[in-house]
């Protein structure tokens, strides 16, 4: 999703928060949940947009989505020849926020370019899964990981909707950064869902078919203070679905090592994994171009989409 220059400068000049985040036209936000949502948190205040200008990303502000207590889905068709595949995106944000723009529209952008369906997943924030209090200084597990719910629910709706949608059952993934990436680790590990279910949408698989993880978030069993071990929770098994991790060295938010724990433990349930480690690139870069060779990503995923069969080998 781009904005015109003319947008984005009144809306730094305001320097004030948004309403609540709403796809480009053409495009249609639908609720996950169709009743009560389950697990929900007291509502703190409005969901609310904001231009971060303060910290640049290629040269250019993204938007960043706060307080989201009714998770949607927005669903973006291919723009040319449809392969069949689907991937559901989960943009990071510490799950404090979400990077709805740097890491969620512009991978659809680039993903319905290659005839893939996107599924942008609005999911609940703040403490919807793993993240670091900064106040407290520490790091905070939820007794309810709510975002692996509303990621396991969307998976269920695309499957249910895949005809309708031209997508095949047997090609929907995953793809997601940072908090976003754990978030793809969880439900490639989490078989069953950890919710009560609500309709026929549940009565279908939630385990991806293949799972793209960029500078996954909260994979060690204690942050920085234990790098040794995978955090338990992601359990691994001859189940998970293909992956791909890409992590660059010098990341200072999520440690390199945290790609790698989850890169040994696929390797060692002998799950197809592919791995891309890079010594520049830092964190939260998206898709968005840099001199460090980590943002030329994109093509080794096509590469590796048609290696396992998702999407027709170039």
């Amino acid at each position: 999703m781009r904005y015109p220059l003319g947008f984005v400068a009144a809306f730094a000049c305001m320097n004030v928060h948004a309403a609540a985040w709403q796809p480009a036209d053409g495009h249609q936000q639908l609720p996950i949940w169709p009743g009560a949502i389950p697990d929900a948190k007291a509502v703190t205040g409005p969901e609310e947009m904001t231009l971060r200008d303060d910290k640049l990303v290629a040269g250019r502000p993204w938007l960043e989505v706060d307080n989201v207590t009714r998770p949607t889905m927005t669903v973006y068709s291919p723009t040319g020849h449809n392969t069949g595949a689907a991937v559901i995106v989960f943009p990071g944000g510490g799950d404090r926020s979400l990077a709805i723009d740097l890491e969620g529209t512009e991978v659809c952008d680039w993903l319905t370019s290659i005839g893939v369906t996107c599924v942008l997943l609005k999911y609940r924030v703040p403490g919807s899964g793993p993240h670091w209090d900064p106040v407290r200084n520490v790091r905070v597990i939820p007794k309810v990981h709510t975002a692996l719910q509303d990621a396991q629910r969307t998976l269920g709706l695309v499957r249910q909707h895949a005809a309708e949608w031209g997508i095949d059952p047997h090609k929907i993934g995953v793809l997601g950064f940072s908090a976003g990436g754990h978030l793809v680790a969880a439900i490639s590990t989490h078989g069953k869902r950890i919710y009560q279910p609500v309709d026929q949408a549940d009565e279908e698989s939630c385990r991806p078919d293949y799972a793209v993880a960029l500078y996954p978030g909260h994979m060690s069993a204690n942050y920085r203070a234990d790098l040794s071990r995978l955090n338990p929770t992601i359990r691994v098994s001859g189940q998970t679905p293909p992956t791909f991790l890409l992590h660059a060295q010098d990341d200072p938010v999520d440690p390199v090592e945290f790609s790698l724990l989850y890169y040994a433990a696929l390797k060692k349930a002998d799950v197809p994994v592919e791995l891309h480690l890079y010594a520049q690139g830092g964190h939260a870069f998206g898709l968005r171009p840099s001199r460090n060779a980590i943002t030329q990503w994109p093509a080794l995923v096509e590469t590796w989409l048609g290696t396992i069969g998702v999407t027709p080998q170039k």
